[in-house]
């Protein structure tokens, strides 16, 4: 696989040209309307949920076919992708890729994400949200803040304990922790449930229990505790896998921002998202998102028609000189976990540091 990139300027600059740039992202829309790709996809949507529904109805009656039998492991790897299936439907909902109005959206990802997979259509909007408007912004963008991972070398000066540990061997620990992911939005659904900014948290609650315990009754009733277990930590392991899988390549390891560093949005979009190059079971997989530059610049705009806009949205950027990077599935993780290894490089060379006497 390639890399085709334009080399960018830098992301703010004294001679922004803001009038003119602010006009840039304008002309880019103006395009995109005129080749009709901002239109509605309903029949790709009824035909893309349905299948994805199917797949969870096949995995369900796999589960209570079977029985008590160690091939339950591989219904529970199988359930892991249609979760991280699930996932995607449940971004493209909050999106507004399905339905135009915010009533048919909220309701339809509340059922696929609090009811079908436990992840709360709320926190995740709100997390979410956060991250378009301000993709990869150090102290706005709550994807890149620091937590057990770090993100940045100031970051890694600031870790201490777990995340210090941690941070030194982050590159080869990343997939691995992956396998927490599942678990990890899980908790973090039921945690937000507390928090101000969350609505109907009412319906978002019993949403949430209903499936969190209509799931861990389904595999202890089934199945001797050992290997509900182990159906358990195999689930949550592939979705967390899968999802991590997807998500990382989109902004891992590109340009990041700080402060006052904001430039227009055109390139607070482009210059700080990385596209997947791939055919069509690439386009399946990873749910559109391997487009991920003509998503943060048209979140609404249904994923089949972003391998169109791709098109046009490289050769505006080509006109303008505004960076395009996009790269190979794999050279994608390879990138992502270099820059996680170069930003551990402090807590690595603290550790190999002389105590003072």
């Amino acid at each position: 696989m390639t890399t085709a990139t334009v080399t960018p300027p830098p992301l703010s600059s004294p001679e922004d040209g803001r009038s003119r740039r602010g006009s840039d992202f304008a002309r880019l829309s103006r395009r995109i309307a005129e080749a009709g790709l901002l239109r509605r996809r309903p029949g790709y949507y009824t035909v893309r949920l349905t299948l994805v529904g199917l797949a969870l109805v096949a995995g369900w009656t796999a589960f209570f076919t079977l029985g008590e039998s160690w091939w339950q492991l591989a219904v529970a790897a199988f359930m892991g992708l249609v979760f991280g299936q699930l996932a995607l439907a449940a971004h493209d909902l909050a999106h507004r890729q399905v339905f135009t109005g915010r009533r048919a959206s909220e309701v339809g990802g509340r059922i696929v994400g609090n009811l079908g997979i436990g992840m709360s259509y709320g926190w995740w909007m709100n997390k979410h949200t956060r991250h378009h408007a301000n993709p990869n912004h150090e102290e706005l963008d709550p994807d890149v803040a620091p937590d057990i991972l770090v993100w940045s070398q100031d970051q890694a000066r600031a870790a201490k304990g777990l995340p210090g540990f941690i941070g030194r061997h982050q590159a080869a620990l990343f997939f691995p922790l992956l396998t927490l992911e599942g678990f990890n939005l899980h908790v973090s659904s039921v945690r937000a449930l507390r928090e101000p900014h969350m609505k109907r948290r009412l319906l978002e609650g019993l949403l949430l229990f209903t499936h969190l315990v209509g799931y861990v009754a389904a595999l202890f009733v089934v199945l001797p505790p050992g290997m509900a277990v182990a159906f358990l930590f195999l689930h949550q392991a592939v979705f967390g896998v899968y999802l991590g899988s997807i998500f990382a390549p989109n902004h891992k390891g590109m340009p990041t921002l700080t402060g006052d560093d904001r430039p227009d949005f055109l390139r607070r979009q482009v210059l700080t998202s990385r596209n997947v190059t791939g055919g069509w079971l690439t386009d399946i997989a990873l749910g559109g998102l391997n487009y991920q530059i003509e998503h943060h610049l048209f979140p609404n705009m249904p994923s089949p028609h972003l391998r169109q806009a791709q098109v046009i949205v490289r050769e505006y950027c080509a006109e303008l000189g505004v960076g395009y990077h996009e790269t190979g599935l794999v050279a994608s993780w390879r990138e992502a976990l270099r820059h996680l290894h170069e930003v551990g490089a402090p807590l690595r060379e603290e550790r190999r540091s002389p105590a003072p006497s």
